[in-house]
């Protein structure tokens, strides 16, 4: 089948495939960039909480560091998590749906590209 001979509904199906792949490829991307933050923010209040509650603590502003206090800073931190956390919720969500919807598309294609069996043929 070259590209004159496919139906417009099928290239419809086959453009609505494309798409799908390209938005699970950027919520994938999103998700690993959420994970990655996570990650940073568990470490940075792993490595607070073992700090002495006396000892100077800096949170980066911009492009400079301010002194805070170690309560502030992990207050700030658990925010960030609890926000990330539902940020990546919503991105595995949104990876369910788009993977559920190409597995709809792509069995809809195949089914349209088998070929017509006759009716009398078992």
């Amino acid at each position: 089948m070259s590209g004159q001979d496919i139906p417009p509904w099928l290239q419809e199906q086959l453009n609505r495939y494309q798409q799908a792949q390209e938005n699970l490829e950027a919520v994938l991307s999103q998700k690993q960039q959420v994970n990655a933050e996570l990650s940073d923010i568990n470490r940075a209040i792993e490595e607070l909480n073992k700090s002495a509650p006396d000892n100077l603590v800096y949170k980066i502003a911009g492009s400079i560091m301010i002194k805070s206090s170690k309560e502030e800073l992990l207050k700030e931190l658990e925010e960030k998590r609890e926000l990330s956390n539902t940020r990546s919720m919503v991105l595995s969500k949104q990876e369910e749906k788009l993977r559920a919807s190409l597995q709809e598309l792509q069995t809809k294609i195949n089914e349209s590209l088998k070929p017509s069996q006759p009716s009398g043929a078992q």
